[in-house]
């Protein structure tokens, strides 16, 4: 199963200099991003956690289901693992998805968060839990809707990645430069990812997507 594609932040970041790694405002990652800027996105919450890959191959003969990091060489903490595999069993998805040796495998890409995952345990009412958020579903070669995702997310009994807002790119900047609470307790929320309300591509045939976060407009408050 494929790795989740690289999402690029807004903006070009100095490669020296005492900046190095840092923003160069107004000076767009992508000429896709400038292009769109003042069409309508939607932008969900982006979670602190360690990226999850569930992979599950349909043929009958195989039938199974597969957990993965961000690479196929990524770890992932057993705690975790053992939530991923209650949420994920063959029987649940077999019930959701097609099965046959002609059907589409399938990849559900989410984050893992909670205990001892980088800072994903301010997400939880119990510290000492993990947990799996949706955030993406790939069925052979195409992406969901939101819509399906939220359908089948219901279907698993898992969770979503809330939708926060949606405007243009300007307002999505303004909106996280602000700070804004996450939907998941008294604190503030890591950023957005933005996607066109309408799923676009670039000439490469890669999704026009975005991740903004409230880390990288903190110096330039100052």
């Amino acid at each position: 199963m494929i790795i989740y594609p690289k999402i690029n932040g807004i903006y070009k970041r100095y490669l020296e200099g005492d900046k190095k790694g840092k923003f160069i405002m107004g000076k767009y990652s992508l000429p896709e991003f400038e292009l769109l800027k003042d069409i309508k996105w939607e932008w969900t919450e982006k979670i602190d956690g360690t990226n999850i890959r569930v992979c599950y191959y349909t043929d009958p003969l195989i039938n199974r289901v597969e957990f993965k990091g961000k690479t196929d060489k990524a770890d992932i903490p057993k705690h975790l693992l053992k939530k991923l595999q209650q949420l994920f069993t063959v029987d649940k998805l077999s019930k959701i998805f097609e099965i046959g040796e002609d059907k589409p495998d399938i990849c559900l890409y989410g984050e893992g968060f909670g205990y001892k995952i980088q800072s994903g345990g301010k997400y939880m009412k119990d510290p000492k839990e993990v947990d799996f958020i949706l955030f993406d579903i790939k069925i052979g070669h195409y992406w969901l809707k939101k819509e399906d995702l939220t359908k089948i997310a219901n279907q698993l009994g898992i969770q979503i990645v809330p939708i926060v807002g949606e405007g243009t790119i300007d307002q999505a900047i303004e909106f996280v430069k602000k700070g804004f609470k996450s939907t998941f307790g008294d604190f503030l929320a890591e950023g957005i990812v933005a996607k066109p309300k309408v799923e676009l591509r670039d000439r490469r045939g890669n999704r026009i997507i975005t991740k903004i976060k409230y880390k990288d407009f903190k110096e330039e408050k100052k």
